[in-house]
């Protein structure tokens, strides 16, 4: 048999090839303009994506820019404005280097730049194919910064893109990018998100590493965080991050290293931080690290890789020994505090606990489910209420029954049954109001949702607490909050629905305004601000003037002499505390802005919220806990769309779960 003939190959055969080795999927894309973006000093990078990034991956920043005269060639194999000689990747400082990024993605891809430079007129807009320009350059009206677009990935690749993971895979590859970067990178703010969808990552600019920490991976872990520090002289390293503590744990660990500020693999020292923790932690689980390393650039080879993701350096034993022993010394200094109940937002995986939530008593091993994955699913068992000594504890009565034997001055009335059952619901078509749902549906946390979705009401403690289960975690609930929050929604998204509760007799407007002028929640502090008869008129006077739009929104009903006849009905089976009223009437003259329809729209819902959210120390102790169990947290379940917020103003805290009780116990 003949031997083959050896030729040369096409130009176009050898690009494609390189290609594939730096771009082997759009996870390896996003990384290397994030890159540039921060080589370009960007402090705001947004990535849009289609499809996993296979239809369509876009990344925006407000860096540089690049120069028009450098459009031509920026997409051609190895131009860079990062090196001028082979000497220069000794001392490498930023991120890109070889010129390769942009080649291999114009290679596999359909790629799009629209860029302007701080003293350029207007933007530019360039189209490329292989590496080449497809048409002119076009001038058109942009930002400051780069847009590079990348549609089609591997469209002329077919067999690359076959072996490529389902969408949703591809995608939380992309967020995994992001967020390393996004934690390394505080100084900037990432924004990603599905083309169409709200935001799955957001970071504010100039925050700290903790609190993109937190905001990524969970509160939860960015409170149980220690910091790690060391600098050495004699091998040039310098090393700071954070590593959860003792008391913290997951059922897979994260793991982040940077060299040098670039996000790399590095095995032995990835082995050497598992191999201390295991000795630390409970079996067959791992802590969250964070590690940046800063090494003498001349000390470190980063070009042995296609996608850079692995380095060489030197002194490689000396500086994981080195770091070994400073996780060690961080672990031990963190036992001596160590706790066994955690107190733990929600928002991130929990340490001993299956994503599979809804798994059969048999787990999908067929083994048998343990004592502490049994959780409680039947409101109709015991509750809190039975341990302590509560007049009506547990007496579901009828609420309507309730509240013929409550007296309340002034009393409120409900809108009757055969009312309610005429009431055909009306859609708005202001934007003002898809504005403000819009807002809401985006700033949705979906594990909270879920928590909130699937809780079980376990008891009240008090006026402002309230127990809850979900799975195997105990949940401890501040209900003011979740009330403010539920009773804003409400008013947002039943707008123009609303039934009314009506007074027994009208109440006259100037004294609620004066009764709320005596109050020190007002901040009237005295006759320095104003007569009180003239304010009250005021106060009277503002609230008749948009008498009609309260009545046509809101049902709440003013009448021109002054005379407040009802108020909206939220929700069936609930009546505010009257006690409130006053004040209540004195902040919609006061802190409603009445001069622009969105924010007259939202100050208004946030001031009633407030009103119905808070219960009165004069509402009787069996009347509060029915509405919170039977009328509050049902509605929670079905209509609340639980803010990010909530994972970080301590409105909902874990107390404790089965998994962390049966440790606990078998520490004993």
């Amino acid at each position: 048999m003949e031997p083959g003939v050896i030729r040369k190959l096409d130009e176009v055969v050898v690009n494609r090839i390189a290609a594939g080795e730096i771009i082997q999927r759009p996870a390896n894309a996003l990384k290397e303009m994030i890159e540039n973006s921060l080589d370009a000093k960007a402090t705001s990078i947004q990535i849009t994506v289609k499809a996993g990034g296979l239809r369509s991956l876009q990344i925006q920043d407000n860096g540089t820019g690049i120069r028009r005269e450098d459009l031509e060639i920026v997409c051609e194999r190895f131009t860079t404005s990062k090196l001028k000689s082979f000497d220069d990747l000794s001392s490498i400082s930023t991120y890109g280097f070889r010129g390769e990024a942009l080649a291999s993605i114009s290679h596999v891809a359909h790629l799009t730049i629209v860029t302007k430079t701080k003293h350029e007129k207007c933007a530019y807009k360039a189209c490329y194919e292989d590496g080449k320009l497809k048409e002119a350059i076009k001038p058109i009206a942009g930002n400051q910064g780069t847009q590079i677009t990348v549609d089609d990935l591997f469209y002329n690749v077919p067999m690359r893109k076959q072996a490529l993971k389902t969408p949703s895979d591809e995608f939380q590859r992309i967020s995994d990018v992001v967020s390393k970067y996004a934690v390394h990178n505080p100084h900037a703010c990432f924004i990603l998100k599905k083309f169409g969808e709200s935001a799955a990552i957001r970071t504010q600019p100039k925050a700290t590493v903790v609190q993109n920490i937190s905001a990524i991976y969970g509160a939860a872990i960015g409170k149980a965080l220690i910091p790690i520090e060391l600098k050495d002289d004699i091998l040039q390293l310098t090393v700071h991050g954070y590593l959860t503590n003792v008391s913290f744990s997951l059922k897979k660990g994260i793991s982040l290293t940077f060299i040098n500020h670039r996000a790399v693999e590095c095995g032995a020292l990835k082995k050497a931080i598992d191999a201390i923790c295991s000795v630390y932690l409970p079996k067959g689980t791992a802590p969250f690290v964070y590690l940046s390393l800063e090494l003498n650039p001349q000390n470190v080879d980063v070009n042995v890789h296609p996608t850079k993701h692995e380095v060489h350096f030197l002194h490689e034993e000396q500086i994981v020994e080195k770091v070994k022993l400073l996780v060690e010394n961080t672990l031990i200094g963190g036992n001596a505090a160590r706790s066994y109940t955690q107190a733990l937002l929600p928002g991130a995986p929990q340490p001993l606990e299956s994503s599979k939530s809804n798994e059969s008593l048999l787990g999908g091993d067929e083994k048998p489910r343990l004592d502490y994955k049994f959780v409680r699913t039947s409101h109709s068992e015991q509750k809190l209420d039975k341990y302590f000594n509560i007049s009506g504890a547990g007496n579901s009565q009828p609420k309507e029954d309730a509240h013929e034997e409550t007296v309340l001055e002034p009393k409120l009335t409900q809108a009757s049954p055969a009312r309610k059952k005429k009431a055909t619901k009306r859609e708005t078509r202001l934007t003002s109001v898809h504005n403000l749902r819009q807002r809401i549906e985006s700033e949705m946390d979906e594990n909270l949702r879920k928590i909130f979705r699937e809780l079980t009401y376990v008891g009240t403690i008090d006026r402002d607490q309230v127990l809850i289960q979900y799975d195997t975690q105990l949940y401890l609930v501040f209900t003011q909050r979740i009330m403010l929050e539920l009773f804003y929604q409400l008013l947002v998204y039943n707008f123009g629905n609303f039934e009314r509760i009506t007074f027994s007799e009208p109440l006259e407007l100037k004294r609620l305004a004066e009764l709320a002028l005596a109050d020190p929640e007002s901040g009237y502090a005295g006759e320095e601000d104003g007569p009180v008869d003239e304010l009250a008129a005021r106060v009277v006077e503002i609230l008749v003037e948009h008498a009609d739009l309260l009545r046509e929104y809101y049902a709440l009903s003013i009448r021109s002499d002054g005379y407040l006849e009802s108020l909206p009905k939220l929700l069936d089976n609930y009546i505010p505390s009257v006690v409130f009223l006053p004040i209540y009437i004195f902040r919609l003259a006061t802190e409603v802005e009445w001069t622009e329809e969105e924010e007259c729209f939202r100050t208004f819902s946030r001031e009633t919220a407030l009103f119905f959210s808070r219960i009165a120390l004069t509402k009787p102790e069996t009347e509060y806990r029915w509405e919170l169990e039977h009328v509050i947290f049902p509605t929670l379940r079905n209509q609340l769309f639980p803010p990010k917020e909530f994972a970080r103003n301590g409105c909902l805290l874990q107390l404790t779960s089965l998994p962390e009780l049966y440790r606990v116990f078998e520490r004993c």
